[in-house]
């Protein structure tokens, strides 16, 4: 049995990491300590002044562990990765474990290259980044090609030199094409350490280089070439003048980290300064923190964010003073085998950029609560759908079906899908109906949702074997409400499939007025009706709108397409074209006639007849 007492006694005057566990053994808090009898003492002092998260920690302590190490810094590093194994309850916790991409050249390489990258090897290369945007990396390698016209494809140099003709990357003059032998190693050298200095923001340097060469290509009279380096220049230019120089005394690297706080939600905002030029920013939602001091949460996320990171900057610039500032410098500069400087700035400069970048953190704040309320509204009026239509949960998931056809010809179904009360415009599903040819909206409707809810029975099977991963099924999951764009006849012949098929979700049906309009919905127990304001009812029609539209859309388009092929034959017009839809009912019946079939039609004759037949015969 655990004796408190006897354990704290025995505690050694060493670093290390303390473990605390609860009454289940769970792991519910990991600190590190410069001195393991002092600060594993001071949980357990009634006198001491604790906050009301560490009296509900330590009220929950079963016993504890901890693991002496040979230096503090030592004890940090075994920290963060303990942390990071156990999630610990009373640990602030950092989600995000994000790898950010970055650009490589590798100038180490006698023919370099320039690719995007997740990682920083010690390989020799040059990095550059991180680049918090996609965009903005996709942007920056975009410029870099439209100014240097570096080899895209896969030719590897000097191997492929000569070998092949140039790809079209060459002939649209979007490459210096190395393959074709005219270019020396040390040309070829050339473009990438300008693509370098150019990435280096160092572009004083090569404004002055590309003016030379500008204006030699102009004495030697190569004017298109002279035009092609004025135009780098020019592009050039306009990026010195876009990107944002907030340092101008030092071009160095640092971060600045700031923070914003409401209740228990702390948004912590990072800006990555490269050379003095702000390169990008991310924020990060750490939860339950309501107990948690600003220096604590600092503190963590710093330790957390880094022990992560595949750039660690010279100097990190912090709101407030964290903990351990000593030992987490030493603990940095040990990984990144350069001096560390994290400081907390009180005026000047520096100050002015914290603020800046804690303004930016209490914008990311105010989205997050923007985007709660507007998700407890959806909630409030799935809630009152649940209500009013008596559902046993929340529908989550509403998927509503319309069919559609011109005189019983081409039959189609949609399949509207509806997640949190939005359209989700990528979920939606069209049919083409096989099994029948003709008018008969139930028997079209049946076969829409009996293919709907196979495919998803499919999906489970092949998810279950490991076919396709849950992510990429196109059907699952299943609805928690189906709604039919019909009366009682569809709301009968649906409850009757989906008892075949086992299945409990409630279905209803979207009715409409003498005007076309929606009147409300329909059930065994008869009609629901809504008030013309109500947040529910507003929904429901919205829902059958977008239903009837993908029905009407997918059914013109099909249309369409068959009006187009009938068009191409001679001596068909409309008149005919109507006349042949309506007897036979789809344009696979009309490719399958027989001439003397084709003839039943009243407007046509033996020529026209023979021309269908022969058209869909060459054409088949």
């Amino acid at each position: 049995m655990f004796d408190l007492e006897e354990e704290l006694k025995n505690l050694p005057s060493d670093p290390g990491v303390y473990i605390m566990h609860d009454k289940d053994d769970a792991v519910i808090y990991v600190g590190k300590a410069k001195v393991l009898k002092n600060r594993v003492r001071q949980y357990f002092q009634k006198n001491s002044n604790h906050t009301p998260k560490v009296l509900a920690m330590v009220s929950n302590i079963a016993y504890f562990e901890y693991i002496v190490t040979d230096s503090e810094t030592e004890a940090l590093a075994l920290e963060c990765n303990l942390i990071k194994k156990y999630r610990p309850k009373y640990n602030i916790l950092l989600k995000d474990d994000k790898h950010y991409p970055y650009i490589k050249v590798t100038i180490n390489e006698p023919y370099p290259r320039i690719m995007k990258v997740r990682r920083i090897a010690k390989d020799g290369a040059k990095y550059y980044g991180p680049y918090v945007s996609g965009i903005t990396l996709k942007n920056t390698l975009e410029l870099v090609q439209k100014l240097f016209k570096p080899p895209s494809c896969r030719r590897k140099f000097p191997d492929d030199i000569r070998k092949g003709r140039p790809c079209l990357n060459y002939h649209i003059n979007n490459c210096f094409a190395p393959c074709t032998g005219r270019v020396t190693k040390e040309e070829y050298r050339q473009v990438y350490f300008n693509i370098c200095r150019f990435l280096d923001g160092n572009h004083k340097e090569l404004l002055e280089e590309l003016s030379e060469q500008m204006e030699e290509y102009s004495r030697e009279m190569k004017y298109e070439k002279a035009a092609d380096v004025r135009d780098k220049i020019r592009a050039v230019r306009d990026i010195e003048e876009q990107q944002k120089v907030i340092n101008t005394e030092k071009q160095d690297n640092r971060d600045v980290i700031a923070l914003a706080r409401d209740g228990g939600v702390t948004f912590c905002e990072v800006f990555f300064i490269r050379r003095g030029k702000v390169i990008g920013r991310e924020n990060y939602k750490i939860d339950n923190t309501a107990q948690s001091l600003d220096t604590e949460i600092l503190t963590d996320f710093v330790k957390q964010f880094y022990e992560n990171s595949d750039f660690i900057p010279d100097e990190i610039l912090t709101e407030y003073e964290i903990d351990d500032r000593d030992a987490i410098s030493e603990w940095l500069r040990g990984m990144k085998n350069r001096k560390v400087t994290i400081t907390n700035p009180k005026r000047g400069e520096k100050r002015h950029m914290v603020e800046m970048v804690k303004k930016n953190a209490f914008v990311a704040l105010g989205n997050y609560k923007i985007r709660v309320m507007k998700e407890r509204e959806k909630n409030t009026l799935l809630e009152g759908m649940k209500e009013t239509l008596r559902l046993k949960s929340l529908p989550y998931r509403i998927e509503a079906y319309d069919i559609s056809n011109i005189q019983g010809s081409d039959n189609v179904g949609a399949m509207a899908v509806f997640e949190n009360g939005r359209s989700a415009k990528r979920k939606y599903r069209l049919f083409r109906i096989k099994s029948f040819e003709g008018a008969d909206d139930y028997a079209a409707m049946r076969e829409v949702i009996y293919r709907r809810f196979r495919h998803a029975l499919d999906e489970e099977e092949q998810i279950k074997n490991g076919l396709i991963e849950k992510k990429d099924a196109k059907f699952l999951p299943l609805p928690d409400l189906i709604l039919l764009d019909g009366g009682k006849g569809h709301l009968a012949v649906i409850e009757e499939l989906l008892e075949m098929l086992d299945s409990d979700v409630p279905v209803f049906g979207m009715v409409k007025n003498d005007r076309h309009r929606t009147r409300g919905l329909i059930s065994n127990e008869g009609e629901i009706e809504f008030a013309p304001s109500d947040p529910v009812f507003k929904l429901i029609t919205h829902i059958q709108d977008e239903v009837h539209n993908a029905a009407i859309t997918y059914h013109r388009k099909l249309r369409g397409k068959i009006d187009s092929e009938l068009d191409k034959i001679n001596g068909i017009g409309e008149k005919r074209r109507k006349a042949l839809l309506t007897t036979f009912k789809s344009i696979d019946k009309i490719k399958e006639a027989t001439v003397e079939e084709l003839m039943t039609v009243k407007e046509m004759d033996g020529k026209s007849a023979q021309s269908v037949y022969d058209y869909f015969r060459r054409n088949g």
